[in-house]
């Protein structure tokens, strides 16, 4: 992908270290990679210090420098020894600052700048509950940065309200995604029919997707709920696809199955585990659903999703109705999506239902709304070059 080329001098020949337990799935570790590419393409070096994970290999496609170091680890014991590699390691690569994306990993960081003098970022990727002072306390290191991004106006008030930061180190830079790869012209019909072979969809199935991690406050029990309203109330042509690494629930994956076998779904309803191929998943979708019952930090799934024309189906909670235009924000025939109450699986029935009787005009138009709106708010590039000057302005001493 190219991005702008008016990117200002001062990051030729920088080196920027982001440090991130793995790189396996999820926001911030497609984040990571995205900044490490713009980097890159910026003229400077871009590291990474993560223990490993599947998307090692398309960091160092796309110009990143994979540095191992077990930045997974919440030891003690463990995170104190990391504070001298750390700083070992911005010395000799001669780091210029250094982004934090998770927790753990952030304390480390946060020492190892103070003793060698660097500038550091973090990235408030997620909503962190916590309500016990020692919590609060571990959260806190993601708004000690000496910039702090958020990555929703969601968390950004979070933030204050929970740490009351001085504003001028706080930045708001949405998730960006790749319209390149989310679009519909760029998603073959092999691929898309690879993919409901893959989940044994029928051709004359249509298919309702929830693409997150196995885990409770992700919405499965609340959408498997929905799924067997839908069947009551006549909905045949319909399958239930439940995308997502369990990443060691096994209880909550059993407890998913006896669910699904109790309520007689187990045709429609599938556990389909990782799928790496999102454009085409979302391809293969007639709609896709974010029904969390907790906070969520940022909408992806549901940018993407609106990228690729699918109507989503949302939780009004947290930062993903931001992502999602619906009324009473919109008139109706605006809308890119629905939102529907956390929890409430009569009422993501109910909009399931208004999504799936949508005749052809009115889902091409709202395909049509739904890309727009994304592409205006939430580009890729608009999210890097944002972040870069961030860093640009931290080096430059414009951030006190």
């Amino acid at each position: 992908m190219v991005f702008a080329t008016s990117r200002p001098k001062p990051l030729q020949g920088r080196t920027i270290l982001q440090i991130i337990p793995d790189l396996n799935a999820g926001g911030a570790e497609r984040t990571t990679i995205d900044i490490a590419e713009g980097l890159t393409q910026a003229g400077a070096r871009a590291l990474v210090a993560t223990s490993g994970g599947r998307l090692v290999g398309e960091l160092q496609a796309k110009g990143g420098i994979w540095v191992p170091f077990p930045a997974a680890t919440k030891n003690p014991l463990s995170m104190a020894l990391n504070i001298g590699t750390l700083v070992s390691l911005i010395r000799d690569e001669k780091v210029d600052l250094v982004h934090a994306r998770s927790r753990a990993p952030a304390w480390v960081a946060l020492a190892a700048c103070r003793i060698a003098k660097r500038g550091f970022v973090t990235t408030y990727h997620g909503a962190y509950n916590g309500k016990s002072a020692p919590k609060i306390l571990y959260n806190s290191v993601m708004a000690r940065g000496d910039v702090v991004i958020a990555n929703s106006l969601f968390t950004a008030e979070l933030i204050q309200k929970t740490h009351r930061i001085e504003p001028q180190r706080l930045r708001v830079i949405p998730r960006g995604t790749n319209f390149e790869a989310f679009s519909r012209d760029r998603v073959g019909p092999d691929r898309v029919e690879k993919m409901r072979r893959a989940w044994l969809a029928s051709p004359d199935e249509r298919i309702v997707l929830l693409a997150a991690r196995l885990t409770p406050w992700k919405g499965q029990k609340v959408l498997i709920e929905a799924a067997a309203k839908l069947r009551g109330r006549g909905y045949r042509d319909v399958i239930f696809i439940l995308a997502g690494d369990p990443q060691g629930r096994e209880a909550y994956t059993a407890e998913l199955d006896r669910m699904i076998e109790a309520a007689g779904l187990g045709s429609i309803v599938r556990r389909v585990g990782h799928v790496t191929d999102m454009p085409a998943a979302l391809a293969a979708s007639s709609i896709v659903t974010v029904p969390s019952t907790e906070p969520e930090a940022f909408g992806r799934v549901a940018v993407e999703a609106q990228a690729m024309g699918v109507p989503v189906i949302v939780s009004n909670l947290g930062a993903v109705p931001e992502t999602v235009l619906a009324p009473p924000q919109v008139r109706p025939e605006a809308r890119t999506g629905w939102r529907v109450e956390p929890g409430n699986a009569d009422a993501l029935a109910e909009a399931l239902a208004h999504a799936l009787d949508l005749g052809a005009s009115a889902r091409e138009s709202l395909a049509a709304r739904a890309r727009q709106h994304v592409e205006t708010n939430f580009s890729l590039d608009r999210m890097i070059s944002d972040t870069l000057d961030c860093y640009i302005a931290l080096l430059e001493g414009r951030i006190a």
